[in-house]
């Protein structure tokens, strides 16, 4: 976690980020060496970035030596993680990386795993490998925007253009090259998202607290949302932003919490201030433009440096913005699901995600590529 950080204020007592621990009885059918192959699967990709990586080296001789060393060096975390010697998995990603871990570590869970892979990728020299690819899928994503936003609003009843608007949100969410599974369907083509929607698995989903969603919106219009998106391209502009759009159309007021640090192909919050939002303006929607305009619609960075997230250790802006927030909305696979999946809150909250690793399935009794929708009331809420 870069720079000082500080928790969420809406945190019920107990907070715990880990969804699915290995040390958890109740989940002992996936056992700690399937996470570990969880990561290792998707390395090669990894490795592959880094090696065209030319902006971190131009030597083709140095690039590819330090895209090698970072692979041994993760392969040396998860060999100790696999052998369940956790005094030499913290070891290996302390002298690999010099990156200090803010509690002890506690094995084989997505949270300390992508804490090492991305600390390795960053001390080996290679900031942003995925940089490129997000910015041409930003853009190609973009050109299709308006269509997505007219399909919306031909959708007149409410609680079926809600509906309509988180189906999209879980088309979005296939975007991410982080998982084994969807960058495979990304290298061998992309990701069609009109598509994608249409053959969407029906309800019930995997988790599937919609009628309380659709519920709660007919009671109340939230004030303010604090939303932590997930990947750049097709899911940020696609997925989310017509979420927010209807968010705003409602009277809500919507921040946008984004990474400080790149880490895969998720978005920063740079990047959606330099990058998205200009592009989002050129569609000239009078929504969005008078949202950004008024400062209704807005980026704040997140502070956080990994596709998980830890709600305990986010930058002192946005837990500032959150104070008066009425909803928290996490999107995507590692912040609504891996971590934070079960985890309670003051005010209402929306996880919204597609399942993109067979073991996060077997867990929650799923398949590859289903949707959770979990949605709770506030605990302090009226």
């Amino acid at each position: 976690m870069p720079g000082a950080s500080t928790a969420l204020p809406h945190l019920r007592d107990g907070y715990d980020p880990c969804t699915f621990a290995p040390w958890d009885s109740a989940h002992a059918v996936v056992r700690a060496s399937a996470w570990v192959d969880v990561f290792r699967r998707s390395t090669t990709s990894f490795e592959v970035r880094a090696l065209g990586d030319t902006r971190a080296f131009a030597d083709d001789a140095e690039r590819e030596e330090r895209a090698r060393a970072f692979g041994r060096a993760f392969e040396d975390v998860l060999r100790a993680v696999e052998l369940g010697d956790d005094a030499e998995a913290e070891k290996a990603c302390r002298e690999a990386s010099g990156t200090a871990w803010p509690a002890a570590w506690r094995g084989a869970n997505c949270l300390e795993l992508c804490r090492a892979r991305d600390g390795l990728l960053r001390s080996h020299g290679f900031a942003d490998v995925f940089e490129q690819v997000k910015r041409e899928e930003n853009e190609t994503a973009m050109r299709a925007v308006l269509g997505v936003f007219a399909r919306c609003d031909a959708v007149e009843d409410d609680d079926a253009r809600l509906l309509e608007l988180v189906r999209g949100a879980f088309a979005g969410n296939i975007f991410d090259l982080g998982a084994a599974a969807s960058t495979e369907l990304f290298e061998n083509g992309g990701v069609n998202f009109a598509r994608t929607v249409e053959t969407l698995r029906p309800r019930p989903w995997c988790v599937d607290d919609f009628d309380a969603l659709r519920a709660r919106f007919r009671e109340v219009r939230h004030k303010k949302a604090i939303v932590f998106v997930d990947n750049a391209g097709a899911d940020v502009c696609l997925g989310m932003i017509p979420f927010v759009r209807e968010l705003l159309r409602r009277g809500t007021e919507v921040v946008l919490a984004a990474n400080e640090t790149p880490s895969i192909n998720d978005i920063t919050a740079r990047e959606l201030r330099e990058h998205v939002f200009p592009l989002l303006v050129k569609q000239d929607d009078e929504t969005l433009c008078e949202a950004i305009a008024r400062g209704r619609l807005r980026v704040v960075s997140s502070g956080s440096d990994m596709p998980v997230i830890d709600l305990r250790y986010l930058s002192p802006e946005i837990c500032a913005e959150a104070k008066d927030a009425d909803l928290l909305v996490l999107e995507g696979m590692g912040r609504g699901i891996e971590t934070n999946l079960f985890a309670q809150f003051t005010i209402d909250c929306l996880k919204l995600a597609m399942i993109k690793h067979e073991e996060v399935a077997t867990l929650l009794k799923g398949n590859l590529y289903d949707c959770v929708c979990k949605f709770d009331v506030g605990s302090g809420a009226t």
